[in-house]
């Protein structure tokens, strides 16, 4: 004998409106992209990684990264709820520039970018931050500080950087929740405060 299950038709109806947000998380070649979104998500991300293969080795730029093994080949997918009226939807880019018609598919309908950056690394941050321009969204900086990394001040970095001075720069380290969950919140009020 079936059970039934009585279910109350108002318990689906919200009053309120839920805004989604496409946001993309972008950088160099092994710069934490990955980590990043998969720290911030609250489900399971959504992950293109293969493993390098020898013949990546003349391709990708191995010198500076400590450990890498993997490599984004399409894109990184996470989803992060701020409130009841906001959800941010996480698209994560490969650092490679092999990999550029992928950025402007990606770049259709999103608010903004946070471009994350090594600071033993600046000048791979320079294609990324020229593209980005290129595709006229709004961005803010996230230095991801790795162990071990010479500390630079925010002036420091924004004078290398060449960036506007409203552009905002966070330091964060995309292995910490709190420290990732910052960084975006950074962009997202910066986006906000956009908004005519």
């Amino acid at each position: 004998m079936g059970s039934r299950l009585a279910l109350d038709k108002d318990v689906y109806v919200r009053d309120e409106v839920q805004t989604a947000a496409k946001i993309l998380v972008v950088g160099h070649f092994a710069v934490g992209k990955t980590t990043l979104i998969g720290t911030l998500s609250e489900i399971p991300p959504l992950r293109t990684e293969e493993t390098m293969t020898q013949a990546g080795s003349g391709i990708d730029d191995l010198k500076g990264v400590r450990g890498k093994t993997t490599t984004t080949v399409a894109m990184d997918f996470g989803r992060l709820t701020l409130s009841e009226k906001l959800v941010l939807y996480l698209f994560g880019t490969p650092g490679q520039q092999r990999f550029i018609q992928v950025w402007e598919d990606m770049t259709r309908g999103a608010l903004g970018a946070l471009v994350l950056v090594d600071p033993e690394r600046l000048e791979e941050s320079f294609p990324v931050i020229d593209l980005i321009e290129q595709y006229g969204l709004a961005y803010a900086i996230a230095v991801n500080h790795f162990d071990g990394t010479q500390s630079r001040t925010k002036e420091e970095l924004r004078e290398a950087l060449d960036l506007f001075p409203e552009t905002p720069v966070i330091t964060c380290d995309a292995r910490d929740q709190k420290s990732s969950a910052g960084a975006l919140i950074t962009l997202v009020q910066y986006l906000m405060n956009r908004v005519p």
